[in-house]
């Protein structure tokens, strides 16, 4: 079975890959596929890839029933695995690096997913879905860049913003009259002279006797 990507919708069509000469726990996770109970074709397929590690169909089943269940990195994974058994027929090969592309576009990893659709079309080069899936993939990264320049442009605008404004303030802080040091120090001498004016003032003031409170016994 090959998943199929259609814009923002994901179709799927209803088989998954059989081969006669595989466990019965695989044909069992095929049926269950099939009857879309995704959790348990994983369980069953996964029992048939302890049986037998090295099985194309087990594999790629399993990654199918994961992407299933949004489980798009583990999809992956068992996308990987499947190509690395390097299977003869490139039908199978097509079909493992579409859905791969599939797994890591959900997964938004947009130029991962259009380098593996490139290689599912050069195994299968009429392949009409992945050629369309790649399209689709290809204008999402371009709108994504437009995104990230325009994110550029607005950073540079609020810096040159800014920049206007900490030069506002700068221009009017060196408009501000400043004091100099010869207005400095005669506000300086001015307040020291004040301040021994007080104090010649309370010399001259009389000294006046304190009475002493008595008692009387």
């Amino acid at each position: 079975m090959r998943i199929q990507l259609i814009i923002v919708l994901i179709i799927f069509a209803i088989a998954p890959l059989i081969a006669q000469e595989e466990s019965a726990n695989v044909r069992e996770g095929n049926k269950l596929y099939k009857s879309e109970k995704y959790v348990d074709a994983e369980v069953a397929y996964r029992k048939g890839l302890q049986k037998n590690p090295k099985s194309f169909e087990g594999t790629y089943n399993l990654g199918n029933a994961l992407f299933k269940q949004g489980k798009y990195p583990e999809a992956l994974e068992q996308y990987k695995n499947a190509l690395a058994m390097q299977p003869n027929d490139k039908s199978k090969l097509a079909a493992a690096f579409h859905n791969a592309g599939n797994a890591l576009l959900s997964d938004k990893k947009i130029q991962e997913s259009i380098d593996a659709y490139k290689m599912a079309l050069k195994a299968n080069p009429k392949d009409d879905e992945t050629r369309y899936n790649l399209a689709y993939a290809q204008m999402l990264l371009k709108k994504q860049q437009q995104n990230k320049d325009k994110d550029k442009d607005k950073d540079k605008e609020q810096e040159k913003e800014q920049k206007k404004e900490q030069d506002k303030n700068q221009q009017q802080q060196q408009q501000q009259p400043q004091m100099s040091k010869q207005n400095a120090q005669q506000i300086l001498e001015a307040l020291q002279q004040d301040e021994k004016n007080t104090l010649d003032k309370k010399k001259k003031q009389p000294v006046r006797a304190r009475k002493s409170a008595e008692r009387d016994w």
